[in-house]
């Protein structure tokens, strides 16, 4: 059987038609509602020569209209590009002119940026604005209105054929350097992120209508907080449409509109991007006054960032019964594995362990496995369904993508060491790694540390220049509301206890505010220009 994204939606679409879809920003669409909607857009573009191929960027807060430009470019055989909101000029130009763009369905509170840029464009030939309260002009005079565009076009599903090798494109803008376009065959990435793999069993899903029988048991309710320009969140939505289920989006995330969504959507399952969105969810309870019936929710996700044991504790403290899950996995290899977390089963360790999925290794220097248990450093890769390469970017599709004793694999840079039962424990990215005096210090771990003081909110480490060792551990850090912020003493006290003394920070930042992406992964250029000062 062969399997394309939007033949997968389109199944769900005709299995689950009345059921409530999406719910975002007060719009609601049902399955049937978004399937028309998707096809009117789809005809819309293809009216305008847009079609097998072609790019179209998405470039917009979440919002039903952002899923309904995905559908619609999938249902042509074209590409949707995902354009980071919080990206400037710079980043808006590189992105834009890399990725090729024919057509761009963006919000008007982003005209400005838009209309800068399409005098180097040539090859960007139309443009759908999704209007808001903004008031900001067209960025171009033949620009066209989104609700325009779809009144004047079919709600038919009269598409031709399409193919598993249709590609997806997911930009990453990771920890460093500019975005890069990962390039997906639709197949694979249905394997690898879509749920065409049970994470659980390993099993393989071998018919179009296996995913929307899933569904036949009764409908879950969703709500993955991070933005739809990221990855973890696109697949949120995808997976679970192709059973039927309803996703709850919240444009922008702040702790009290997630719980008041719970409450009132009735939300079962919640996704969160590590710390950055978990310490601020859970502590919110805490604030005077925060009551909300909580009943519904019974899991939590966390994928894509590093989730502390002590922030874990308190999701537990609240909610004894939670099923709790740590995700492993990237926009180049999708899901490496996961592990179910049961309360007093948190203690601190340098990373999430989990059990591996199906073609996931960690390979040492020398491209040879790990052997369970040995404490060797490695890096994970995988084989099986993963992507073409870059968009644009050979040289980079040779490095991170290697073919060992005759067998594809994508190596994207995380460290991890192998445990004794075979489960892996992730370390962090080498582009990011510490080198002080020869030995690895991976950001991530030292993070979880400093953050479980008790008057630290949150926290990113960095090498900092040092004349004898090359690098030492430096640390920026955001004090909680109404505290004073701890010394560099009282932080190496805490630490000491938890990690080796060549981990321990030797240089403290204290800033109003730690920056991060709207998915809550930490800016590292940001947090080297604060240690340098630059």
């Amino acid at each position: 059987m062969e399997f394309n994204l939007a033949d997968l939606f389109e199944a769900a679409a005709d299995a689950f038609g009345d059921l409530e879809y999406i719910v975002a920003d007060g719009q609601r669409r049902t399955y049937g509602q978004m399937e028309q909607r998707a096809n009117r857009l789809a005809h819309h573009l293809a009216a305008q020569g847009i079609g097998s191929g072609d790019h179209v960027g998405i470039y917009a807060l979440n919002s039903v209209e952002w899923v309904e430009t995905a559908w619609a470019v999938f249902k042509l055989r074209a590409v949707w590009i995902n354009i980071n909101y919080r990206y400037v000029e710079d980043e808006l130009r590189y992105l834009f002119s890399n990725s090729d763009l024919t057509a761009l369905v963006h919000q008007r509170q982003y005209s400005p940026h838009v209309a800068k840029l399409l005098p180097e464009l040539p090859g960007l030939r139309h443009v759908v604005v999704i209007d808001d309260d903004s008031l900001e002009p067209d960025p171009v005079h033949d620009a066209v209105d989104y609700e325009q565009a779809m009144a004047g076009a079919s709600p038919d599903r009269d598409f031709g054929p399409r193919s598993p090798g249709d590609h997806y494109v997911l930009y990453t803008g990771g920890t460093t350097g500019m975005p890069k376009g990962v390039v997906w065959r639709h197949e694979d990435v249905f394997y690898a992120l879509g749920g065409g793999v049970d994470a659980l069993t390993n099993e393989r899903v071998d018919r179009l209508e296996q995913m929307a029988e899933k569904g036949l048991g009764g409908q879950l309710t969703f709500l993955p907080i991070a933005p739809l320009m990221h990855g973890a969140t696109q697949w949120a939505v995808m997976g679970q449409s192709f059973v039927g289920n309803k996703i709850v989006l919240v444009p922008k995330f702040e702790p009290h509109e997630v719980w008041g969504l719970v409450q009132s959507e009735r939300v079962n399952a919640v996704m969160i991007t590590g710390d950055a969105m978990g310490r601020p969810l859970i502590e919110a309870l805490d604030d005077p006054g925060a009551s909300y019936d909580l009943s519904s929710l019974i899991s939590l996700t966390s994928s894509a960032a590093l989730f502390s044991a002590t922030v874990k504790d308190e999701f537990f403290r609240h909610f004894p019964n939670l099923i709790m899950t740590d995700a492993v996995g990237s926009s180049e290899s999708g899901n490496n594995g996961l592990s179910i977390i049961k309360a007093g089963g948190t203690a601190m360790k340098s990373g999430p362990t989990v059990s591996s999925l199906g073609g996931t290794v960690v390979f040492d220097e020398d491209l040879n496995p790990v052997e369970p248990g040995s404490g060797v450093t490695g890096k994970i890769a995988r084989s099986g369904n993963i992507p073409v390469g870059y968009y644009n970017d050979p040289v980079k599709t040779a490095e991170v993508f290697l073919t060992v004793r005759n067998q594809r694999y994508v190596m994207p840079g995380d460290f991890a060491t192998v445990e004794a039962d075979g489960s892996i424990t992730l370390l962090g990215r080498g582009s990011i790694c510490i080198n002080s005096g020869g030995e690895k210090i991976f950001p991530e771990e030292v993070e979880s540390v400093v953050r479980s003081h008790p008057a630290v909110m949150d926290a990113i480490v960095v090498g900092a220049a040092d004349e004898r060792w090359g690098q030492r551990v430096a640390v920026i850090v955001q004090s909680r509301a109404g505290q004073d912020a701890p010394s560099l003493e009282e932080i190496q006290e805490h630490c000491r206890s938890h990690i080796a003394g060549y981990k321990v920070p030797r240089q403290l930042h204290v800033v109003d505010s730690i920056v991060r992406s709207p998915a809550g992964k930490p800016d590292y250029r940001w947090a080297t220009d604060v240690v340098t000062g630059t």
